[in-house]
């Protein structure tokens, strides 16, 4: 894990194409702008999560395919 120091109004770039945008800092709470191609999902990990079990869930009681 890369730990960084931003201030608001800097940016982090990840790669070409990501770049992440710090907006705002108000005490304990950061606020970030994040730009990325359409083809990379951007969520919250507990978002995330409840995708990741969702789509879990549909494999496993999904219709079986015959080969």
């Amino acid at each position: 894990m890369q730990i960084l120091s931003r201030a608001a109004g800097e940016r982090i770039s990840i790669g070409q194409d990501i770049t992440l945008y710090i907006v705002a800092i108000n005490g304990n709470n950061v606020r970030l702008g994040i730009e990325a191609p359409r083809h990379i999902s951007v969520h919250r990990a507990e978002i995330y999560e409840r995708i990741k079990k969702q789509l879990a869930g549909r494999l496993a009681i999904g219709p079986l395919r015959p080969r």
